[in-house]
């Protein structure tokens, strides 16, 4: 039996200058996203639409949301295959077209986890298992564009910074 989960977000324009929407360049872009009891996450428009820079943008909340998907999955199938992973960090970047009508859509993401695990001998599956964390994420399921993975796996003890 399947399951059915609800996400709940409260996303408020911030942007009114004193005009509204009077004019394109009348208004700001920024907004703030909100979910109960969790911090809130102020964002814009990319900044090649009048966005703020400072603040995140709905492709880059997009391409987190894939990054941390895919890490997740990533993780739990490896603690299911007995690899224990020590650091995982992604440089995960995005390509979008804009198109004629102004419009546009993502053409791929690449997600480039660095990984470091303590078993040599189970390299080969912490490499294989990126397949499997990628046909499993929710996130990647629900987009109509490519998600590869470029992974960089490191086997050994973690350094430790003094």
């Amino acid at each position: 039996m399947s399951k059915v989960h609800a996400y709940q977000v409260k996303t408020t324009w911030t942007g009114n200058l004193g005009k509204g929407t009077k004019g394109y360049r009348a208004y700001s872009r920024d907004h703030i996203i909100e979910a109960k009891g969790k911090p809130i996450i102020p964002a814009s428009s990319d900044p090649s639409f009048r966005g703020d820079p400072t603040r995140y943008n709905p492709e880059e909340q997009l391409v987190a949301s894939l990054s941390a998907c895919h890490m997740l999955w990533y993780l739990h199938l490896c603690a299911e295959a007995g690899i224990t992973v020590v650091s995982y960090s992604d440089q995960a970047e995005g390509e979008m077209q804009e198109t004629a009508n102004g419009g546009g859509h993502f053409t791929k993401v690449i997600l480039r986890p660095t990984i470091q695990i303590l078993e040599a001998d189970k390299e080969e599956l912490a490499h294989s298992l990126h397949a499997r964390a990628n046909a499993l994420c929710f996130i990647a399921n629900s987009v109509n564009f490519p998600v590869k993975h470029e992974a960089t796996l490191f086997v050994g003890e973690p350094v430790v910074k003094s």
